[in-house]
């Protein structure tokens, strides 16, 4: 079997790091300046997690999403104030030239706009293929087949407290894309609300999809006042955002911090949801299990216990999971048998 993906350079993983800690430390500096106020740590669900609390001009109490707790952001956090910014553009094309993967600068001004408007701190998350990439810049690998898209998803827990972060500021999701100048319009809800999806007339296949998990019957958008939108919600999305992590988002024309979904969550919720597409969306159904093989096969090389609880998670959640957790294994099975066997093996 052709493996894949390949191992990054030792460099190239050491660029990453660097820039990583760089971009962090840059985004914890830029939640706090101008603000008076105070980190904290809570517990939400069993993980801890970094805050920074400020009152506004009416005297109410915010709260801005910093990271999951680690000793990394401890450190930044502790020594905030005497944060020097280091030149990320360099650094990027650095990792770049390294063997980094980047994103296209288009997607990426998209990315970062929402950043700074404030879209990750309330807790949104950057998915599919923009998170697929930056995952695998964040692991060391390279993957074998080269994976773009003209789609940029994001997604937020919205009302699913199970998996929701307790931040508690406003994001104006559409005047961020608005701001950008690159003709993206929403797709309005039936109220003339903004709804999930994003698109630019003269270039249809750029789109912006805002995703939440589905807790209903109804297909309808919900809208999100934290967020001035209105998510699409699908089923199973919710696996993906538990226990999110941070990672780097990488561009020639510099980089920003995200909220990605852990990684070998993201390649379970992949193989539930290609036997979610219909005959349609093959292409996307066959672009999903090619994602989950290249993750599945470094978690099974490197860490096989963690994509194991993954997958007995998810084979745990009812039969409507473990149907499509099946197929989308036999899926797997088509293009890595060995992987798909042995994760078979730890549901069994």
């Amino acid at each position: 079997m052709e493996m894949p993906y390949t191992e990054q350079s030792t460099s190239a993983q050491n660029a990453y790091a660097d820039l990583f800690d760089a971009a962090l430390a840059a985004h914890v500096a830029a939640g706090v300046v101008g603000l008076n106020g105070s980190f904290a740590k809570k517990t939400v669900h069993g993980r801890e997690y970094w805050y920074f609390q400020f009152r506004d001009i009416g005297g109410a109490v915010k709260q801005l999403y910093l990271g999951p707790a680690s000793d990394k952001l401890a450190v930044l956090i502790r020594d905030h104030r005497d944060h020097q910014p280091k030149p990320l553009q360099r650094l990027a094309a650095a990792a770049i030239a390294l063997g980094c993967e980047p994103l296209l600068p288009k997607h990426f001004r998209v990315i970062r706009r929402l950043g700074e408007y404030g879209f990750f701190r309330r807790g949104g998350i950057l998915v599919g293929t923009h998170a697929f990439m930056a995952m695998a810049n964040m692991l060391g690998i390279a993957s074998a087949e080269r994976m773009q898209t003209q789609d940029v998803d994001f997604a937020h827990a919205g009302k699913n407290i199970s998996v929701a972060l307790p931040a508690n500021i406003v994001v104006e999701t559409a005047n961020a894309i608005e701001s950008l100048q690159m003709g993206l319009l929403p797709i309005s809800t039936l109220d003339g609300k903004p709804g999930g999806t994003f698109l630019n007339p003269t270039d249809p296949a750029f789109r912006l999809d805002f995703l939440t998990s589905k807790d209903s019957e109804s297909d309808a958008p919900v809208y999100i006042e934290g967020l001035s939108i209105a998510l699409q919600p699908l089923r199973f999305m919710e696996f993906s955002m538990v226990d999110t992590v941070q990672a780097a988002v990488i561009s020639n024309e510099g980089t920003t911090i995200a909220n990605i979904p852990r990684p070998d969550r993201f390649a379970i919720h992949k193989l539930i949801v290609s036997a979610e597409r219909d005959a349609v969306a093959e292409i996307k159904a066959n672009k999903d299990v090619r994602q989950a093989n290249v993750l599945i096969q470094y978690y099974l090389d490197h860490r096989p216990e963690e994509i194991a609880e993954a997958c007995q998670d998810a084979f745990a959640r009812g039969p409507s999971w473990r149907k499509r957790l099946k197929a989308g294994l036999a899926r797997l099975g088509k293009i890595n048998p060995e992987a798909a066997s042995r994760l078979g093996d730890m549901t069994s």
